[in-house]
């Protein structure tokens, strides 16, 4: 009898909602309870048989609904959403576990998997793997951004539930503990329920920073070094079978970073000071933590000289202690830890200026710098290995070791990010002050260039401290100022790269680097550059001049000698993905990556310079999203030279790293992909020239029909704003950064993440598939004999083309044109709502049929069966939330300003956001 693998997940929802349901009858009364069950049960009715009548009793039942009802049932089917969500996450720690006890052969998106397939293919070497983890950097970046709607409030409460659900699974309860196991489950449902959804003020950037750390506490602190061990241990185990010599501990590769703090691109509330506060929450975490494991480290290490033997260097570290204890006169492991606890407690003061809560035995001098704390460890680490307890040295001494090696005193490096216009004005406006008539701005590029590197050939700085600039100039300054001072408290780690967004050319790269140099970070005399400076390309056209805009930069042989001495010879780039999307459609932005990163690899192997790109991916398909995992095997040859950079962001980085066991399996799946594509034999069969042909054709025809829709269709904007929740996101207090980069409602003013976030919100996800409908009937048509047949072929044999079939595959699985149908009903205009909407009907219904063609499948997600359980299950519950926000969008634009109205519309903002998971 075949074993139905999603019954426990199925088990879990109706526990969870029976429990949720308990809870509404409780705290609400029976008739609410009634009420939610009726609409529920025509839902999923709707949603299984496709009952037209069951549709429209459900929609007038909606809209039927009174101010006070509306709240109860966006709360209850919102909840829902949560609760789904964590059985969902349970579930696939679930599988993964059961794969793993049943020894089964390992899954794809493992290391064990990459590690596999690269000894197969015979990639995997002595030479390739100490190659490639002498110089590997994977690096998750976590952002905010204006479409974050999880409180941290609720996180929490999400997490007491994961970790309940877990109990149930890994332990056999005696009768007393399932029922103790259930009232906590019951406990925390309720607790849940009257946990406020969403936030009473706007967040400010130091809430937003709070809310990242949260998940360094819960996860990347104990769960990377971690990771860090299984992949150890699985290198030894293939060495000892002869497969390859392994390195006994890998450099710390593997980093998290952020851009929380430090991000000011658009986001005026990012200040020098604001960077320095977030600089210093992050010490305190990763310093408590370092306290707190060498707290627990020195209880358990009670090794006692006469049965156990010490190095000297470990018996010195005991003598230095101030740890002058009788009771631990004989136990020399013990005294060296309160000497490493004191010392790290002095650390602790000294750059935070105040003490931490657990005071050391004595006072001690601090630290210099984390490099002598690695070695204090090391010192412990190695007495151990010689004197016959190496394996005291596998479990907390080994994660802390790993832990202080890769997050240091800084826990993480915050990026600094600025506009090239910003750049632009400031240096501007510093030139002319020293140099009065200088008038940059006026400049052309060439001049720009020569202006530039003269102030960069002198150590002279250009500002002067007896001026008053503008406000704009003096808190740009001040920023590079408290990054230099950074750098001097928590080493030069804290802050690694300054981004430059909307680079379009060389003087915007120079720019940064003046401003750099006025705070020391860049000194020309002794060729020193302590930060990175990377350009992000976002548009189209910035992608499609990407390369000769580095090929021109390293041209320049002042810039090329800082990269060589000061930066290891490795440039990084960052590509935008949600611009240039939003610019060019999903297919076009799709293509001009591609090929900007293939040109991009050519330019620097002509100069002779590593190339690393950092991905400016977002959660939703429209953003670049998608399974990170396919994304990195997709890209082109030598774009992943051991190094890649990728940002996570919005309620992704809840859904990825809010549970510590999928967050580890996450971290594994982009270490795994990015060993086995920097890895790939040499030689392999370029792509196909019929392929790259097909694909710029394609490309050409679905940015004609996305621009023609979005940029050229009279009444497109109002039509947006209409049929859309944009307006009551822009109120929604949900990110420190407006929604908008100017005032107004124009679509190019738009920030790229709230535009996406609307259209999924209204279940259209246009960003994620409009054009390649049109796209393909146009190919089609020039070659009805074999343009069929040469997609299939793409599709079965380029893994470029065949991952963005399949997150176009996931984004029209996840809208509903019924639904959508009912937002476009707001619009005022019949005229223009009939107009559009027909149009995105008839592009839909074009682009899923050319999808099945192309993929041969029968219907959406054939190839993705989990997640086409996942939405079969889900949907029903997601579905009364949009029927009810369309109602409340249209009696808040009718009947103005109602708290309780707005109230709503910000609850189904935020349980449809849970319910589609990777919706901004």
């Amino acid at each position: 009898m075949t074993q139905d693998k999603d019954a426990p997940l199925r088990d879990d929802i109706r526990l969870l909602g029976r429990l949720l349901g308990d809870t509404v009858r409780d705290q609400q009364g029976a008739a609410v309870f009634d009420l939610i069950e009726r609409i529920r049960q025509n839902s999923v009715r709707f949603r299984r048989d496709d009952d037209i009548a069951a549709r429209r009793e459900l929609e007038d039942m909606l809209d039927a609904l009174s101010r006070e009802q509306t709240i109860q049932v966006v709360r209850a089917f919102s909840y829902f959403s949560h609760l789904a969500n964590i059985a969902e996450d349970q579930h696939h720690i679930r599988r993964s576990r059961a794969h793993l006890i049943a020894g089964s052969a390992p899954r794809e998106g493992s290391l064990a998997y990459a590690l596999r397939r690269a000894f197969d293919n015979g990639s995997a070497t002595a030479a390739s793997l100490q190659a490639f983890f002498e110089t590997a950097l994977v690096s998750p970046v976590l952002t905010a951004h204006p479409t974050e709607v999880q409180r941290k409030s609720i996180l929490n409460c999400e997490t007491v539930l994961a970790r309940l659900l877990d109990e149930r699974d890994r332990m056999q309860l005696t009768p007393e503990e399932s029922e103790a196991n259930l009232e906590a489950l019951r406990r925390a449902v309720l607790t849940l329920w009257q946990t406020r959804m969403l936030r009473s003020a706007r967040l400010s950037v130091i809430d937003e920073v709070n809310n990242g750390l949260s998940y360094f506490e819960t996860t990347f602190l104990r769960e990377l070094p971690r990771l860090y061990a299984s992949l150890e241990d699985s290198l030894a185990a293939a060495s000892a079978t002869g497969s390859v010599a392994a390195p006994t501990e890998l450099p710390a590769f593997l980093q998290v970073g952020s851009w929380i703090g430090g991000d000011r691109d658009g986001n005026p509330y990012v200040t020098a000071e604001v960077l320095e506060r977030a600089l210093a929450m992050q010490a305190e975490l990763a310093l408590d933590h370092y306290l707190n494991e060498l707290h627990i480290l020195g209880s358990q290490l009670s090794l006692a000289v006469g049965l156990v033997s010490a190095s000297d260097a470990l018996l010195a570290l005991a003598a230095r202690s101030p740890d002058q204890s009788p009771h631990r006169s004989d136990e020399p492991y013990r005294r060296a830890i309160s000497g490493i606890y004191a010392r790290l407690a002095a650390t602790y003061r000294a750059l935070l200026g105040h003490a931490p809560a657990r005071h050391a035995v004595a006072e001690a001098e601090p630290y210099p710098g984390v490099e002598a704390l690695v070695e204090d460890l090391d010192v412990l680490h190695r007495s151990l290995v010689c004197n016959g307890s190496a394996a005291l040295t596998r479990g907390r001494l080994r994660h802390l070791r790993r832990a202080v090696k890769v997050f240091g005193f800084h826990l993480a490096p915050i990026d600094l990010r600025q506009n090239s216009d910003v750049h632009e004005r400031v240096v501007a406006e510093l030139l002319e002050v020293a140099r009065p008539g200088t008038d940059y701005r006026a400049q052309d590029e060439a001049g720009r260039c020569a202006l530039l590197l003269d102030e960069l050939a002198t150590a002279r700085p250009l500002a002067s401290p007896h001026v008053t600039y503008t406000d704009e100039t003096a808190s740009e300054l001040a920023i590079f100022h408290a990054a230099r001072r950074a750098h001097l408290r928590y080493g030069t780690a804290a802050i690694r790269q300054c981004i430059i967004s909307k680079t379009d050319d060389v003087s915007d790269l120079l720019e940064l680097a003046v401003l750099l140099k006025e705070a020391g970070l860049l000194r020309p005399v002794d060729r020193a550059l302590d930060v990175n400076l990377v350009p992000l390309f976002e548009t189209i056209g910035d992608l499609e001049n990407a390369a000769a805009v580095m090929d021109r930069l390293f041209s320049l042989p002042g810039y090329r000698e800082l990269l060589a001495n000061a930066r290891g010879d490795t440039q990084e780039v960052m590509l935008g993905y949600s611009d240039s999307n939003k610019d060019g459609g999903f297919m076009t932005s799709g293509w001009a990556l591609y090929k900007a990163e293939g040109e991009l690899v050519d330019v620097f192997d002509r100069h002779g310079v590593r190339l690393r790109l950092f991905h400016g991916r977002g959660g939703s398909v429209g953003r670049g999203g998608g399974p990170s995992y396919q994304a990195i095997l997709a890209q082109p040859e030598g774009a992943v030279q051991g190094q890649i950079r990728l940002t996570e962001q919005g309620e992704v980085i809840g859904a990825k790293y809010g549970n510590p066991e999928v967050g580890r399996r996450n971290l594994e799946v982009l270490v795994a992909a990015t060993l086995e594509t920097s890895l790939r034999p040499a030689g392999a069969e370029p792509t196909p020239q019929a392929f790259l042909d097909a694909m710029q054709a394609l490309s050409d025809e679905a940015f004609a029909a996305y621009r023609g829709l979005v940029y050229d269709t009279p009444g497109f904007e109002q039509y947006f704003w209409e049929s859309t929740v944009i307006s009551e996101i822009a109120g929604l207090n949900i990110g420190s950064r407006p929604a908008s980069r100017k005032k107004g409602t124009r679509i190019e003013d738009l920030r790229a993440i709230p535009w996406v976030f609307s259209w999924a919100q209204c279940r259209l996800m246009l960003p994620g598939w409009f054009g390649f409908g049109s796209a393909v009937k146009h190919f089609l048509a020039k070659r009805p004999d074999d343009g069929m047949a040469l997609l299939q072929r793409m599709y079965r044999e380029w893994s470029f083309f065949a991952t963005l079939l399949s997150n176009m595959d996931m984004v029209l699985a996840k809208s509903d044109l019924a639904i959508a149908s009912r937002y476009a009903g707001l619009v005022k205009d019949v005229g223009l709502r009939e107009s559009i909407f027909g149009r995105i009907r008839s592009e839909w219904q074009d682009t899923v049929e050319a999808l099945l063609a192309i993929a041969g499948q029968q219907e959406l997600l054939d190839g993705n069966p989990l997640l086409k359980r996942s939405i079969r299950n889900r949907f029903p519950y997601l579905d009364p939330l949009n029927h009810v926000q369309v109602e409340l969008l249209r009696r808040h634009r009718e009947q103005g300003d109602d708290e309780r109205i707005r109230l709503g519309i910000h609850i189904s903002i935020n349980g449809i956001a849970a319910g589609l998971r990777n919706s901004g």
